[in-house]
């Protein structure tokens, strides 16, 4: 099922580096995610929630765009 806040989003393991690209076109990279908390990411039904309270709640981020 698509998400209506998450359009897409890419994991980079050599920097712990989750970039998500949200529907609005926004891009931010949330920093030092471990390989767990992307893996829990990618198999959750709702991206949205799981990025409110987990993933924005824990890691700091970069505004990319």
């Amino acid at each position: 099922m698509p998400s209506s806040v998450v359009n897409t989003y890419t994991y980079f393991p050599e920097t712990e580096i989750l970039r998500i690209i949200y529907q609005s076109g926004a891009i931010y990279d949330y920093l030092k995610v471990p390989q767990e908390i992307y893996d829990q990411f990618k198999s959750v039904q709702s991206k949205g929630r799981f990025l409110n309270y987990v993933i924005k709640a824990k890691f700091k981020y970069n505004k990319i765009k």
